[in-house]
């Protein structure tokens, strides 16, 4: 299974796409290496937990895009734990209004433990073992579907279509550094809704080195000089955060 995780590597990195922040829940201390290698080539950033404990902790204290969720679980970190279930985890984080999208990892033919994790609150889910390709691109689609958000949107003569991860500005391609795309996805995501320094700062850092109020600032003036002229503005809503709406026109 190794092999053939390595292998759809080399196709698995040609795809560009908005980072997603994930947690990746897997005690398989190879399985969870490929996986996350893959995915944070691809551009996204992963957090691992090998037991239910961490996953348990790390799911309440750090917002995330989508949890790819392994089953069968030691309970912690000590060798001779006893086994527990990653459901304690999807069904804590559904009774606390949690609505991350949640893929639960299953060996292929265990129909059970696919029927548990949907009635327990997941999302869908994959057989072991799987392309990595595959994974990427049914996390993408899971965010979308769970967010309502439509392939392609316009505001002005700044355009974004999802499927190629692509922003435009009246037909050009608006060729953007890895976090200025970040900061620009997320308030198009869906565009209108106001988006919170903390939320921006905690998709664009690491787990515990949140990024600076001055470094996201700098990231929002330098879009808004490649935005001038197209239509579209970011405007800052002091204490809330910032959206991105239609510029208004000076009289």
């Amino acid at each position: 299974m190794l092999a053939d995780l390595q292998l759809t590597c080399l196709s698995f990195n040609f795809y560009i796409s908005k980072t997603m922040r994930i947690l990746l829940v897997e005690d398989d201390a190879v399985l969870s290496d490929v996986v996350q290698h893959s995915l944070t080539e691809a551009g996204h950033r992963v957090d691992t937990a090998a037991h239910l404990q961490a996953a348990r902790y790390l799911w309440k204290v750090q917002p995330f895009d989508a949890v790819l969720l392994d089953l069968n679980l030691p309970l912690n970190d000590k060798h001779d734990s006893p086994s527990a279930s990653g459901l304690v985890a999807l069904r804590e984080a559904r009774s606390r209004g949690d609505r991350t999208p949640v893929m639960v990892l299953t060996a292929r033919n265990r129909t059970d433990e696919r029927i548990a994790g949907l009635d327990a609150g997941a999302d869908d889910y994959l057989g072991k073992p799987f392309d990595l390709a595959e994974v990427e691109a049914r996390l993408r689609a899971l965010v979308r579907r769970t967010q309502g958000i439509q392939d392609r949107f316009e505001l002005g003569t700044l355009s974004l279509d999802r499927q190629s991860r692509r922003f435009s500005v009246a037909g050009a391609f608006l060729d953007l550094p890895a976090r200025e795309f970040e900061v620009l996805w997320e308030l198009s995501t869906p565009p209108g809704r106001v988006v919170s320094k903390r939320h921006l700062s905690e998709k664009l850092s690491d787990l515990g080195d949140l990024l600076a109020d001055n470094a996201l600032e700098a990231f929002i003036s330098r879009l808004r000089k490649k935005l001038q002229g197209s239509g579209a503005n970011i405007r800052t809503l002091r204490g809330l955060g910032y959206t991105l709406e239609a510029e208004v026109a000076d009289d």
